[in-house]
């Protein structure tokens, strides 16, 4: 049996569900795994706050110096949460000698490098199964059960937020703000809910998946993103008309010797398997040059599956198994080329709002002609009552993002077009 002394900093809503597994399955786990993990401190600034699970008074500290002074705890749970305040935390546990197991994306995406590099200086290792999709097991798929595979793709619902505002206006016919509103009734989104809706949470995660599974690293501020704040009701019905649904993803791809990494909406096929992800549930999509296509689906966060996913990180340091996964991923591997943005190349939804007379589509047409642009279909819908313009929806075949982004601003010039029209990439 191998005995490791635990330590959670962070008594936040993850950090009681450690807590709760940690104290009441402590038995269950060592005879399972055979590591007996003893929770020795629990540190947070705020110990009068209810929490849902309690802790044992004589555990609880204010002073993270009670865990980098104890000699019994070998592995700490940081479950703070943000950069600034976090960083110079994780790296006094390093110094300490505490390998660290984390769930905290942006820490990683925005300053991963210096961890992992004064990890590996002072013979420690850092672990983030929790990091990208809560209790679904995709680190350790990547970098274990996979590792057979060079990876071509992962692309992926990640961020239950998005999903649930997109699932809401779906199901309920509701408009992006109505569905918001809900998604924050619920508890599912912040009061400020930019990170999660403008995709950025979802760039954080698709960073670490990229390194994880590709073995690549670049800055985040590289990776395009977009978010789903200007995706209308009427794009997802009309996305529906044609077979698909819209989700926000994340996606990282080889093409050739570069590698593709983008956030943004896309509208998926129905027949798919991430069109039907709904609510805040996750799931990404995997396929390795041996293995093909694998889906992995799940709840993507909340107490007690991101608490699954730190605790098997804890057993997995008790027997030093994510000590040599760490060591593994601690360098980028491969030298992939970020793909530039204008050389993506993908089909396209296209909204306009047109004015309903002959020649107008015709005009469109010359100008998306005019830049290799080929058309798929065109769908033309009812102009609203009294109104002189009417929506029309054209799919495209695989076109550049250059020549389309400069055909909809020509054809936004027409004067038979108006408002600034609207165009989602489409993921076969």
């Amino acid at each position: 049996m191998k005995h490791c002394g635990v330590a959670v900093v962070g008594w936040g809503t993850v950090g009681t569900g450690v807590c709760r597994m940690l104290l009441t399955k402590r038995e269950e786990l060592a005879q399972r795994t055979g590591a007996d993990l003893l929770l020795r401190r629990v540190v947070d600034v705020d110990l009068e706050r209810p929490r849902t699970f309690p802790v044992p008074a004589k555990l609880l500290s204010r002073r993270l110096e009670d865990v980098l002074d104890d000699p019994k705890v070998e592995v700490v749970a940081e479950l703070v949460g943000g950069v600034e305040e976090t960083y110079p935390l994780v790296l006094r546990l390093l110094e300490a000698g505490k390998h660290v197991v984390t769930a905290n994306k942006a820490l990683l995406a925005t300053r991963g490098r210096e961890l992992f590099a004064r990890a590996t200086g002072r013979g420690v290792a850092i672990a983030f199964e929790a990091s990208t999709a809560g209790g679904v097991p995709i680190i350790r798929a990547l970098a274990e059960g996979l590792v057979a595979n060079r990876i071509e793709s992962i692309v992926g619902v990640v961020n239950g937020t998005a999903n649930f505002v997109l699932t809401q206006m779906a199901r309920n016919n509701v408009s992006y703000a109505e569905a918001l509103a809900e998604a924050q009734r619920q508890g599912y989104a912040e009061r400020d809910p930019t990170l999660d809706v403008e995709g950025i949470d979802s760039a954080h995660k698709l960073a670490i998946l990229a390194r994880t599974g590709m073995g690549v690293e670049f800055d985040l501020a590289s990776i395009p993103c977009q978010g789903i704040s200007s995706v209308e009701l009427c794009d997802l019905q009309y996305a529906w008309e044609l077979g698909y649904s819209i989700k926000l993803l994340a996606v990282a791809r080889r093409v050739g010797d570069e590698v593709e990494l983008r956030v943004h909406p896309a509208l998926v096929p129905r027949r798919h398997p991430l069109a039907w992800v709904d609510g805040v549930f996750n799931a990404i999509c995997i396929r390795g040059d041996a293995v093909g296509d694998i889906v992995l689906y799940g709840q993507g966060a909340g107490e007690m599956p991101t608490a699954s996913a730190v605790v098997a990180d804890l057993v997995d340091m008790a027997l030093g198994r994510a000590q040599k996964t760490f060591a593994q991923l601690a360098e980028p591997a491969e030298g992939l080329r970020l793909r530039p943005t204008t050389e993506i190349e993908t089909q396209y939804y296209l909204r306009f709002e047109a004015l309903d007379r002959p020649g107008t589509l015709a005009q469109i047409a010359g100008v998306l002609g005019r830049h290799d642009i080929s058309i798929l279909s065109v769908m033309q819908k009812e102009a609203p009552a009294e109104s002189t313009f009417v929506p029309v929806v054209i799919v495209t075949h695989p076109a550049k993002e250059a020549w389309l982004s400069q055909a909809v601003k020509e054809i936004d010039q027409l004067g038979v077009v108006q408002g600034p029209s609207i165009w989602i990439r489409m993921e076969q």
